[in-house]
């Protein structure tokens, strides 16, 4: 079992490229950065979650697909010709999301 040491997010720009078909690849992006290691310590290696919450390694990726590689692509020059936005439904179960922060609340004096 792996453990997570640190989490960063990811620059805009950054790519997950997956198969998912014999001539198919489709590009998320990269939403955060994982340093994971081994329980006892060993074996650090950096992974990154897509916006559709997948990342290699992981039981519930889009089924029939294979990690292929990260890539980066400078934001000035657009998103890869593959990228696919993820559905409402995968957005959602994607992990944690920024909560609006709470108004504060007015100091009443006694």
């Amino acid at each position: 079992m792996k453990r997570i040491v640190e989490i960063v997010p990811a620059r805009p720009g950054w790519y997950s490229r997956w198969q998912i078909g014999p001539e198919v690849t489709r590009c998320y992006p990269v939403s955060l950065w994982a340093l994971v290691e081994e329980a006892d310590g060993s074996g650090r290696e950096v992974v990154g979650m897509d916006c559709a919450g997948q990342w290699p390694g992981a039981e519930e990726n889009e089924s029939g697909g294979g990690f292929v590689r990260y890539l980066f692509q400078l934001p000035d020059s657009g998103a890869p010709e593959d990228v696919e936005p993820p559905s409402p439904a995968a957005l959602r179960s994607a992990g944690p999301r920024r909560q609006p922060a709470a108004a504060p609340r007015p100091v009443v004096a006694a």
